[in-house]
Formats: structure tokens, sequence, C-alpha cells
């Protein structure tokens, strides 16, 4: 198995990008396997690291499609329904309640 090369933080080549970055110009990683890694080195833990993708290799991001888009509010809807009172409660549930702040 080939390591992969690894760049210190903001020392990363051009035509590589991590997937916010991709996403951020309207693309994906479209199924390629990570080309590099990018390390930034922390105090007391180990470093965070982020994985690159190649620009070249990238696909445009998929369209939102009527359906995916009636799916999407199906489940914001679903999160923000409180299982106790059963109403709407207009904002996502704090997943450490898990209910409304009313009923908490």
């Amino acid at each position: 198995m080939a390591t992969l090369p690894v760049y210190r933080w903001r020392l990363a080549p051009d035509g590589l990008a991590t997937r916010r970055q991709l996403r951020s110009l309207g693309l994906r990683p479209g199924g390629q396997d990570v080309a590099a890694q990018l390390e930034r080195p922390r105090r007391r833990r180990g470093p965070l690291v982020a994985y690159l993708y190649r620009l070249d290799l990238a696909k445009p991001v998929r369209p939102m499609t009527p359906a995916r888009c009636a799916a999407l509010a199906k489940a914001n809807t679903a999160r923000r329904m409180c299982p106790s009172c059963g109403r709407d409660a207009g904002y996502v549930l704090p997943a450490h309640l898990g209910v409304c702040n009313t009923c908490a």
C-alpha cells in the first residue's frame, strides 16, 4: 500500500483541495481516491488532518431535484418535532435534551 504525501498547513501545492474547498467551487470528489493529506500541528494533541483531492478529477455537484428537496424538507421537519408534546418547535431540537425547551 502506497503512503499518501503529507503537507503542512497552508503548504499544499496547487491543484489539490479539501472537500469544503471543492464544494465552494461547485465540485465534489466524484469517487476519486484521496490524493494527499494535510496536517495542522497542535500543541498538546495529535495534528488535525484533512484529506486533499485532485481538482482535475473532481466532478460538478449534482443538481437538487424536486424529490431530493422534498425529502430534505421532510427530514428537517422531523428534527423539529417534539416527541413528548408532538408540536413543531420551530427550531431543531437540542440533541442533549431530545425534547423541546418547553417540555424540558
